[in-house]
């Protein structure tokens, strides 16, 4: 039976860490947080429709030791940071420019009932972008968030279907 659990544990994790592996992210750091392999991954995310932006996200990736010792094989915590920056001269393309704003990144935080997201707000009055990470859950939702903005004013950017009108 014990043979069973850690078998169906280890088949989790591995489908887990496959759905969970970000499109367009690529790591770049990996901090070791404690003894039992609990780290802290920082990723680079390009923003994908605004070219010359790009965020860094960062979440806490627990081992199969943690896992195995807390229960909850399938879900990582909801903590998460972000700061996005000009890394190139920026070309916004056609994003989205209502208060609800657009989803810029997406990844799996448990086997099936969390995501970590990523989110672009514009801000015409003060001529910035807005980038918001949290966690939707499909049962509870979390209040756990960061934010980040990257302003326009003063930059020269370039909008490939115009400005919008403020």
């Amino acid at each position: 039976m014990r043979r069973r659990l850690v078998a169906l544990a280890s088949a989790a994790a591995v489908i887990a860490g496959v759905l969970s592996v970000p499109a367009l992210a690529e790591v770049v750091g990996k901090v070791g947080v404690d003894w039992i392999g609990n780290d802290i991954i920082v990723e680079a995310v390009p923003d994908p429709s605004v070219k010359g932006v790009t965020c860094h996200v960062t979440y806490f990736d627990r081992s199969m030791i943690d896992r195995l010792k807390n229960g909850n094989w399938f879900e990582d915590p909801s903590n998460s940071a972000i700061s996005c920056s000009q890394t190139g001269p920026i070309e916004i393309g056609d994003i989205e420019l209502g208060r609800g704003g657009e989803e810029v990144f997406r990844q799996g935080r448990s086997l099936i009932w969390k995501d970590l997201l990523v989110k672009r707000i514009y801000d015409k009055t003060n001529d910035a972008l807005i980038y918001l990470a949290h966690s939707r859950q499909v049962v509870e939702g979390s209040a756990k968030m960061a934010v980040s903005t990257v302003p326009l004013y003063g930059q020269q950017v370039t909008w490939t279907k115009g400005k919008p009108a403020p």
